[in-house]
């Protein structure tokens, strides 16, 4: 029979941004060996509880109230486990989340992947001093702490004299054939980001684009509605250049589609802990230029991407026009960036490290 893992932090099947993809890859690679058991809130997906390829899934509803729909979803999912669920381990997801390890320690062993646990983007400033408790004082209570960083490992021993587990994110070989035809034949630049926020670093791209005079095609995917005030910033930014936006895709044969047929894809965030959507750039050969942020620069080297100073238009933009300059370079240093990825950065090792700290706490 197998063993049951309850998995809370996803927030839905299928996933389409950071926790929830590297959540469900690990999930896809141990379904034969596990049931798991996933807490979703209808915030996140259109699915309705039930089976979903292969998983069991527990859709919770979602408040109306976007800044708050996260703690609640977390607590619920929390409560339902301990008071309703019968697991022999908790998979956690993020540590926003390690409040409710309070709640679900007296009855399970809590294995916790935390996903930039020192950060706190713009958007959540206002809740920084939680965010900052759950990490300073409730992460050391899990059983296991992984993270999906060097440097939040190296931050964790550093700032707390914790031992973090670093288990990167990964990326599976891609068919590009099988990939959906897009509507679209010119060369174009593209940036992705599931949450189009300030610390995504777009307005700096933007900025860039114009010290060029690019006249080019300009892709933007994600969901910009997360903050009005900077969306209305971009839309303004944006008067000039070749600009399609093509809002939050969640179907990722699509999203990975665009990023490979683009010239170059840009991605200037300022903070990252290990970006899903530039490993995804890289898992199907598109040249990449990068922000120099130390996370980016853990996982990248000099000769499999393009890097600017973080932040730094001018840079920024003399970066672009040597890419446009340099395709076939650019090309080479994507080839090896993705040799690197597939043999480093797979699922299948990825997925088997958690097996066997998942073992250590199944009884």
């Amino acid at each position: 029979m197998k063993k049951k893992i309850g998995v809370i932090g996803l927030k839905g099947l299928p996933s389409y941004v950071g926790a929830g993809t590297v959540g469900e890859h690990i999930i896809n690679q141990l379904k034969g060996e596990y049931d798991f058991y996933v807490y979703s809130t209808s915030s996140h997906t259109s699915q309705k509880t039930g089976e979903y390829n292969g998983v069991y899934q527990k859709v919770m509803w979602a408040l109306p109230f976007k800044k708050l729909n996260g703690f609640w979803y977390y607590f619920i999912s929390a409560l339902h486990a301990r008071f309703i669920g019968k697991f022999d381990l908790i998979h956690l997801h993020n540590s926003f989340a390690a409040f409710t390890i309070l709640i679900l320690k007296p009855k399970y062993p809590v294995i916790l992947t935390t996903h930039g646990a020192f950060l706190v983007f713009d958007k959540w400033k206002r809740y920084g001093w939680f965010w900052n408790f759950n990490t300073n004082k409730l992460v050391k209570k899990a059983d296991y702490l992984c993270c999906v960083s060097k440097d939040e490992k190296r931050q964790f021993k550093d700032l707390l004299n914790l031992e973090a587990h670093y288990i990167p994110n990964g990326i599976s070989p891609i068919n590009k054939e099988s990939l959906p035809a897009l509507p679209i034949t010119e060369p174009y630049i593209f940036f992705a980001a599931g949450r189009i926020i300030r610390d995504k670093g777009l307005h700096h791209l933007i900025n860039a684009l114009h010290k060029i005079k690019y006249k080019g095609k300009f892709l933007i995917a994600g969901d910009m509605e997360q903050l009005p005030a900077y969306k209305t910033e971009i839309l303004n930014l944006l008067k000039g250049l070749n600009v399609e936006l093509l809002g939050l895709i969640k179907e990722k044969e699509l999203l990975l589609s665009y990023t490979r047929h683009a010239t170059l894809f840009v991605y200037p965030s300022i903070k990252e802990a290990m970006s899903m959507m530039l490993l995804e750039a890289v898992s199907v050969d598109c040249p990449v230029i990068c922000s120099d942020i130390i996370q980016n620069k853990d996982i990248l080297a000099e000769d499999e991407a393009l890097f600017f100073r973080s932040s730094n238009e001018d840079d920024l933009s003399d970066k672009i026009s040597w890419a446009l300059e340099n395709t076939d370079e650019m090309k080479v240093r994507a080839q090896k960036a993705k040799e690197k990825f597939i043999k480093e950065f797979n699922w299948q090792t990825i997925a088997s490290q958690y097996k066997e700290i998942f073992l250590k706490f199944i009884k």
